[in-house]
């Protein structure tokens, strides 16, 4: 069964990399007396996550910065080089958006989000969805059906819809 409005997330460690090199991200620290908004996307460098999914939050991230979201969240299940190394290129990191990494998928199964693809080499990664969390419990929750689409959980449907 998948996390869904109402829900509170389990406590979690993510990862990203830090001043000294990778680091652990309490996620119940993180979310605790906060307005935060997270997205995941099935793979870091993938086509509509590159093209389509953080673009939609950097186009976004000014307008969860004035509803009084205190941090935008990309989640995947990558390791934290990967999240950093993307982070980068695609403008994310700039933009202000943290790009954590859930590198065993143990976040991603806890909350029932998890696909496989394996003719495309995906096994176990997040599906495509967006949620905004309000002291750890999920307020609004938009997942996509399909890995390839990009629209329901896109930055401005979830905006539009705060």
């Amino acid at each position: 069964m998948s996390i869904s409005k109402g829900d509170s997330l389990p406590d979690a460690t993510l990862v990203r990399i830090g001043e000294k090199g990778p680091e652990a991200v309490n996620l119940g620290e993180t979310l605790k007396g906060r307005k935060v908004v997270i997205f995941a996307v099935p793979g870091a460098y993938t086509g509509t996550c590159t093209t389509a999914h953080v673009p939609s939050f950097i186009r976004t991230k000014g307008g969860f910065d004035d509803k009084g979201v205190d941090e935008v969240i990309c989640l995947s299940v990558n390791d934290p080089f990967v999240m950093q190394a993307w982070g980068e290129s695609t403008g994310a990191t700039e933009a202000g958006i943290t790009m954590l990494g859930d590198p065993e998928a143990a976040f991603t199964k806890a909350i029932g989000m998890t696909f496989s693809a394996p003719p495309a080499g995906l096994i176990d990664r997040s599906k495509r969805y967006a949620m905004l969390v309000e002291d750890g419990t999920v307020t609004l929750f938009h997942a996509e059906e399909s890995p390839g689409t990009c629209e329901i959980s896109a930055g401005e449907s979830l905006l539009a819809a705060m």
